[in-house]
């Protein structure tokens, strides 16, 4: 990865999922991060910010994250939305791909989901 850090945007309610996620991240590179606790918030700091990742919960307040990724997607067809669940039914990810969601991911996570994910974005950036 280049000496430039990525800008991920990290929404989720949970402060503690927040903080593990940055964790496994800072083991894949370096990166600026961003934060939101629910998907209105996401949405607004994605407008304002251009994160190159985002990484988006499903069940939050205010705006679930199908709905940001879906409004997100309205604005950039080109973000890259990963919906990181613990509700990790097929319905939901049906739902956040149809959404525009560039990948799926349960919680909890393992590392090297989460370094596949920084490894195809940043292959793809180059």
């Amino acid at each position: 990865m280049s000496e430039i850090a990525m800008k991920v945007l990290l929404c989720d309610d949970s402060l503690l999922m927040r903080k593990k996620l940055k964790e496994s991240l800072n083991l894949c590179g370096t990166f600026e991060y961003l934060e939101a606790t629910n998907g209105q918030a996401a949405i607004d700091i994605y407008k304002e910010e251009n994160p190159d990742l985002v990484f988006m919960d499903i069940v939050m307040p205010v705006k679930d994250g199908i709905q940001a990724v879906s409004e997100i997607i309205e604005y950039d067809k080109n973000a890259k939305v990963v919906m990181a669940s613990s509700s990790g039914t097929k319905e939901n990810l049906k739902k956040a791909i149809k959404a525009g969601a560039f990948e799926f991911i349960q919680k909890p996570w393992e590392l090297d989901q989460v370094a596949r994910i920084v490894n195809n974005i940043t292959k793809k950036g180059e």
